[in-house]
């Protein structure tokens, strides 16, 4: 099982190229950034972990901003986001930024894309609520098409292009792989039709490990990988998920002052080392 780091970069943390050394350093396998563009200040969708909403998700980076910041400082670490809301997006454009992150840190991007909870910052992007779901779905296969193919096209109901071209394309072959984040049944689905692996965010029981991977596995083609987000370091849940076969846990830092993230990116490498999970 691989151990990455699940964090916030906003304009009140450490840099993301700051951070994203450190993560690197401290022998971990990967970094993941969530992303939402801005929350709306009349919000009736409630968050789905309790109110209040933290405040990291009013001051988030840009995902791939961060992320390119990230992709220079380092040369092993997998950089992820978790989760982009494509919904909320602009198809093509985002095909481009994701190409050219894919290039700009030698083929280490995974992609990780959800449908959003927040229904008021979609519906400012132009987003029906109801209808995401099956935009999500064209989308993703949009995305597809416009990096494997030199002459790009696409009709569908809610995303629809004529021919075109755009490059660069990405560096891997034939596109950096597409996880599918939620833990609804219909994401569970949605990674098994369109995706190319699950994640989910992390329980907080071991003992709820076992049902929440048997919902992936019962679905999906054995071997399915999943990438669990946000994992807490209590060593029986890395020990449950690491017996559950889990391809990817990404264990959750606090948003703090950089003396702080970093006194607490230790302990968590700590943690991790004594699973003998860090890279040599």
């Amino acid at each position: 099982m691989k151990i990455g780091i699940s964090t916030f970069v906003t304009d009140t943390t450490m840099r993301p190229d700051v951070l994203a050394r450190a993560v690197e350093d401290r022998g971990f396998e990967s970094l993941f950034l969530p992303e939402h563009s801005h929350v709306p200040a009349s919000r009736e969708t409630p968050f789905p972990f309790g109110e209040p909403l933290p405040t990291p998700y009013f001051r988030v980076w840009d995902p791939f901003v961060a992320l390119a910041a990230a992709a220079v400082t380092t040369s092993t670490l997998r950089l992820g986001t978790g989760v982009i809301l494509l919904v909320q997006r602009d198809v093509i454009q985002t095909a481009k930024e994701i190409a050219c992150l894919d290039l700009l840190s030698n083929g280490r991007l995974v992609v990780g894309v959800g449908a959003g909870w927040n229904r008021e910052e979609m519906r400012n992007h132009g987003t029906d609520p109801v209808t995401r779901g099956a935009l999500l779905d064209e989308q993703i296969t949009a995305l597809r098409a416009i990096w494997t193919s030199e002459t790009a096209e696409y009709h569908g109901e809610h995303v629809d292009f004529a021919p075109f071209y755009q490059w660069p394309k990405p560096m891997q072959q034939p596109c950096p792989p597409i996880f599918i984040g939620g833990g609804s049944r219909a994401a569970v689905t949605r990674a098994v039709r369109l995706g190319d692996g699950w994640m989910p965010i992390a329980v907080d029981d071991p003992d709820q490990v076992g049902s929440q991977v048997e919902r992936m596995s019962a679905a999906a083609k054995p071997g399915h990988p999943i990438t669990v987000l946000m994992a807490s370091q209590k060593p029986e849940l890395l020990a449950a998920y690491a017996e559950a076969e889990v391809d990817r846990v990404t264990l959750f830092l606090p948003v703090k002052s950089e003396t702080e993230a970093l006194r607490r990116l230790d302990g968590l490498a700590a943690v991790a080392d004594r699973h003998g999970l860090l890279v040599e």
